[in-house]
Formats: C-alpha cells, structure tokens, sequence
C-alpha cells in the first residue's frame, strides 16, 4: 500500500482483525454484483469505499421513475438511461483504487460461466428466482461464495452459499413459487439494510475474518425491528 491508501484505508487498517494485509486482500479482490438495483446500490457503494480492488456489476435495466424511491444511485435526470452507464459515471470519482467492469445485459445460462469464472465470489441483487439458481449452480459449480440478499415489503433477508463446501440456494430453496403471487411492494430504505449487510459478508469472506452467513439465514423485519438468525 503506499500512502495515500494507507491515508483513505485508516480506519480499516487501525482495527486489528483488518490491518494492512486484510486492506491488501481488499485490494486484490475480484468481486461480482448480479444487479443494480435497490439491493446493488449499498452493495456497490460500500465495496468501492472499501476498496475492492476489481468490481464487476451486471445490469441491464434502465433508470425508472419507480426506482428512484430505494435505488439511491441515481437521479431524475438519468430516466431511461442504462444503469450500468450511469453507476460508472456515478462511480468514476469515487476511488480511483477500484477498477470497475460494467457488463449491460442480462445474466443467462450461455454467459454466466464464462463472466463468474472472473470473480473470487458473486454478489446476489436480483429480484428473481431463475437468476438466483443460475447464480447458485455455477458458484458451486466453481466453487465459489454466492452472497445472497433478497427483500420484499418490511422483510429482507441475507445468507451465503456454496461456502467452504457449504449448503447451496437450491438445497434451501428447492422450489420456485409463482413470482406474479409475490408481493411487489418495498419500504425504501429496507434495501439499503440489507444490502450493507451483503457488503459486510463481502468483507469477511475476503480478509478471513468474523462468523460468515454460511449455513444460517439472517431475517430482518422493519417493522418490528427484530433481527432473527436461523442455522440451517
């Protein structure tokens, strides 16, 4: 690390558990987010200020009025315009350390393999059950963490699979509901929690440190403001 980095890093570096060679594994890391939404916002803004060294994200929506309401990463005037243009202009100024990959278009069956193989772990911030499983089968296909974030009206929830030889999505979630039945509705603000809690598991798999979500779902609900962990 040279200086400036140990300047912007301080408070990663001065805790014990991080120090300089949990902020170099940082630095190292290669990082993929599927999504670019309510839950890819927190995601990405934390993992950037963290300094993750390599950011890859995949989106390939475009801005909506209807967004705006949890996806804090952009503005009224960027409606229409393709998320993932707007995350890198957004994000160009935000730390010169991170370089960030952009890949506008949907992860499928025929690319997924080929973009995972990439990344050390995958960040799950999608809204939907086929790209969760897709994400599922190839992460302990390559053995890789699949960081999985899900919200839906005050309730969200966070856990990690596919670490260390650890329970997959699909053994928790062998099947998939009628999503037009699922509510569609979300508080604004519940995204950015979980989110950051995603980003937290990030930071703990890379730099070795703390109890990883692997094996156990944490559920938060806004309403009550109870969080509760369950072992799998």
């Amino acid at each position: 690390m040279n200086e400036k980095q140990r300047e912007r890093y301080s408070r990663h570096t001065l805790l014990a558990q991080i120090g300089e060679e949990g902020q170099q594994k940082l630095l190292d890391a290669r990082v993929l987010v599927i999504g670019a939404g309510g839950l890819g916002a927190p995601i990405i803004q934390y993992l950037m200020a963290a300094g993750v060294g390599t950011l890859g994200i995949v989106d390939a929506d475009v801005v909506s009025l209807s967004n705006l309401q949890r996806q804090v990463l952009y503005r009224e005037d960027q409606l229409g315009q393709p998320k993932t243009e707007m995350l890198r202009a957004t994000m160009a100024h935000l730390n010169s350390d991170v370089k960030l990959i952009t890949y506008p278009f949907w992860l499928i069956e025929s690319n997924v393999c080929e973009i995972v193989a990439g990344y050390d772990m995958v960040v799950g911030a999608t809204d939907n059950f086929a790209s969760r499983r897709c994400i599922d089968r190839v992460t302990r296909e390559q053995g890789k963490p699949f960081i999985h974030g899900s919200i839906g009206e005050f309730e969200g929830q966070v856990s990690v699979f596919n670490f260390q030889g650890g329970i997959s999505y699909s053994e928790l979630f062998p099947d998939t509901p009628d999503e037009k039945l699922l509510p569609k509705g979300v508080m604004g603000v519940l995204p950015g929690i979980i989110g950051s809690l995603q980003a937290c598991e990030v930071i703990k798999i890379v730099v070795g440190i703390g109890e990883v979500l692997s094996g156990k779902l944490l559920v938060y609900n806004a309403l009550t403001c109870e969080m509760r962990k369950f072992e799998l």
